[in-house]
């Protein structure tokens, strides 16, 4: 990974998200809905909405789209009942892409992500075909210039599984996602504010992506991410700036 830049890659990462603020929301809006639907309307003992909500407030979403959302979660608002579907596939190379999509369609969700698979170089693999290559935990990543020690000892305190530094002086935290908001919340209580923080699917081991591959890649991500019905996509490949 000579030349990578794991902060840089995640605040390009960022500035793709903010292009998409209004998707975001939409995205946010049906998970909340969803998290609601399938567990209690109470985000104190519903962890999946607990962070759905966490969420939607550091996207500064306003609080009454996410009370709305609960109640038609909860079935006391009118709305689309969604199922969850997960697809599996490789992209440019061979990199691994899993794709997570609440849908209320799921003949129509189905077709138009192998059409994306197809049209970008990629294809769609059968459940389990790459999910081996990711591991679901919570991450928060920091700044190379904050302070490692002081970070390291507030993160294992709270409840952190590991604290790995980056080449480029970048801090990553993971933990098990259902320790993920706590140790957010120690670690910004304590005056750390991360560059990214997510419950993601982490991949195990990452190739990099340079020059035309990268290019091909990024339009297989984009076709995915851009489509109604898809909440998150996550890859084995690390576009390099």
């Amino acid at each position: 990974m000579a030349g990578h830049s794991k902060w840089a890659n995640i605040q390009h990462r960022k500035g793709r998200q903010d292009e998409r603020r209004g998707k975001i929301f939409t995205r946010l809006i049906k998970e909340i809905t969803v998290a609601a639907r399938l567990g209690d309307s109470d985000p104190a003992i519903n962890p999946r909405l607990r962070l759905a909500v966490e969420k939607a407030y550091d996207q500064n979403m306003p609080k009454d789209n996410v009370e709305r959302a609960i109640k038609r979660g909860s079935g006391e608002l009118e709305g689309v009942d969604y199922i969850e579907l997960r697809y599996e596939g490789y992209g440019i190379n061979g990199a691994a892409v899993m794709v997570n999509c609440l849908t209320d369609n799921k003949t129509r969700t189905v077709a138009d992500v192998r059409h994306a698979f197809t049209k970008h170089g990629g294809n769609l693999g059968t459940d389990g075909s790459v999910s081996f290559l990711f591991k679901h935990c919570g991450q928060l990543i920091f700044a190379p210039d904050v302070d490692e020690d002081a970070l390291m000892e507030v993160a294992l305190d709270a409840g952190a599984e590991d604290v790995v530094v980056n080449d480029d002086g970048s801090i990553e935290i993971i933990t098990a996602p259902s320790d993920f908001v706590e140790v957010k919340q120690r670690l910004e209580a304590a005056g750390f504010k991360s560059g990214m923080a997510e419950v993601t699917m982490k991949p195990v081991a990452e190739v990099v992506f340079t020059g035309d591959a990268a290019v091909s890649m990024q339009k297989l991500l984009d076709a995915l991410e851009n489509l109604d019905d898809v909440q998150e996509v996550y890859t084995t490949a690390v576009i390099a700036e």
